[in-house]
């Protein structure tokens, strides 16, 4: 089995599911076995179970299968960015996630110059949340089951075929599977991204990095007097205690190593005796493991009914911490898109705005890691680079671009011609039934008008509908897209009929 590689890719009006919206569709005949999901997820990541859950607050029919038999392990930090907080407060999660995690202040973060977080960031959730990774999995994957997400560990996808009604999936053990469509959130290896033939250009890993948690075996004091020095030199080098004699460390690699194979502790100590001087008499590791600086973004998101998200899709370097929240944000942006196309409802050309929109984000997070892994080399010119930017940083306008960037608020997508909030998502502002965020757990559309003369009509399956004059906004309406973004501003009905019709298809009947 294989997919279909050189082949025609379905057009927009080839894949529109107009006709049945349950599993089984009777143009598929005799030649196929039932359609049993809507949608197949290879890959339980954060990316994939957020998706799932996305899909699933439309009621569309999801497997998502794991390689892997058990959940990760190791305990590795990882921090949400302000981006990725909007995202959960929309659809409740937020408190949940907040129990686990530890505030940070959102600044620093761009190639690790340590400028404060600027004044009135754009947001209520205006902090860093560092989190443990197995946790954010855990947690994202009990929504999307408590949603009815369907999750099946140890089952690896080996190939697949689509045609015109769906895909077949295939099993390593050979069983075999039917659905309308099929992503591959299953990491930077993608295996559906390899049998699909889609392009993955870049540069390879160029250097490697060494990062783990261990108990060191030298006080404190020792440890307080020596980072500081050696980390003005290697920019890739530190030991952060972590709490309960644990710290992190990372330190430069000798040279670059298959990935696949983790670093030993052995490996550690000759790193850190050639960078440092000292071992710091590391041991007792809780995990160990490399990353490299390879960059590569797919040439396309999409290939028909196949689809690719997270990792799948971008690798970057971990610099800045933008990958998990990349990906997270791929799903939310593709869910609602993917789940109006199986519902129905999709305007022709409303699934290719997945690739539209997210494959230019992916691009500026990987230019961005790239210029930040470059401030990070001992070389005299990206030193004096690093140097001049640490400067110019201390304009508010420098940093606070930056830290925009790096945390997700400063994107716009391109609607066209109007405001600048156009495109761009709206903050949890204050309305008269609390907050915005709170008016869009169920992943729908959303008219907030100020005016009270306007309304959603037959788009009100679909679009939920707010009239508050108190609302803190200096427009007289907008239209949320389900992810947030603001996708007209206006009070005229018909200009926003023709919106709604944009974004939300044609009305009920």
């Amino acid at each position: 089995m294989h997919s279909l590689q050189g082949t025609a890719e379905p057009s927009s009006n080839d894949v529109v599911e107009r006709d049945v919206p349950g599993l089984w569709s009777p143009a598929s005949g005799a030649d196929h076995a039932p359609l049993m999901f809507d949608v197949i997820i290879a890959g339980c990541g954060p990316t994939g179970a957020m998706l799932a859950a996305e899909l699933r607050l439309h009621d569309v029919r999801v497997l998502v299968l794991e390689k892997e038999t058990e959940p990760v392990s190791f305990v590795r930090i990882v921090g949400l960015h302000i981006r990725s907080l909007e995202l959960m407060a929309m659809r409740g999660l937020l408190d949940r996630i907040l129990e686990h995690g530890r505030q940070r202040p959102a600044g620093g973060f761009f190639a690790a110059i340590p400028k404060p977080a600027p004044a009135g960031l754009d947001s209520a959730y205006a902090y860093l949340l560092g989190i443990p990774q197995p946790v954010v999995n855990r947690l994202l994957g009990e929504h999307a089951v408590e949603l009815g997400a369907q999750v099946r560990r140890g089952c690896a996808v080996t190939g697949f075929e689509q045609d015109d009604e769906g895909v077949t999936v295939e099993l390593a053990d050979g069983e075999q599977l039917r659905s309308r469509y099929l992503v591959g959130c299953d990491g930077g290896r993608s295996t559906v991204r390899k049998l699909l033939g889609v392009g993955f250009p870049g540069e390879p890993a160029r250097t490697e990095t060494l990062m783990g948690e261990m108990e060191v075996g030298v006080p404190q004091e020792e440890i307080a007097a020596k980072v500081p020095e050696i980390g003005q030199i290697h920019r890739r080098f530190w030991l952060r205690p972590f709490g309960e004699g644990v710290y992190s460390v990372v330190v430069p690699a000798a040279g670059v190593s298959d990935r696949a194979t983790p670093p030993s502790l052995e490996d550690f100590k000759d790193q850190l005796r050639a960078v440092a001087g000292t071992d710091f008499g590391v041991h007792s590791p809780r995990w160990l493991s490399r990353f490299g600086d390879a960059t590569r973004l797919a040439e396309r998101y999409r290939v028909g009914r196949v689809l690719l998200a997270g990792d799948a899709a971008h690798v970057h370097p971990p610099i800045g911490g933008q990958g998990l929240n990349l990906g997270v944000q791929d799903a939310f942006n593709l869910g609602w898109k993917l789940a109006a196309q199986i519902r129905g409802w999709a305007p022709e050309t409303l699934l290719d705005t997945y690739q539209a929109e997210r494959h230019p984000v992916a691009e500026d997070v990987l230019d961005n890691t790239r210029a930040q892994m470059e401030l990070l080399s001992t070389e005299p010119g990206p030193q004096a680079v690093r140097r001049l930017l640490t400067e110019l940083m201390d304009f508010d306008e420098v940093n606070r671009y930056l830290i925009e960037k790096i945390t997700a608020i400063g994107i716009r997508y391109d609607f066209g011609e109007g405001p600048d909030l156009l495109g761009r998502r709206l903050r949890d502002i204050d309305v008269k039934q609390g907050h915005l965020y709170g008016l869009l757990h169920r992943g729908r559309g959303l008219l907030l008008d100020r005016t009270e003369r306007l309304s959603v009509g037959r788009w009100s399956d679909r679009v939920d509908y707010l009239a508050d004059p108190t609302a803190v906004l200096d427009v007289p309406c907008v239209l949320l897209r389900p992810d947030g973004h603001v996708a007209w501003i206006g009070d005229d009905q018909q200009d926003l009929d023709d919106h709604l019709s944009r974004w939300f298809g044609k009305p009920a009947d």
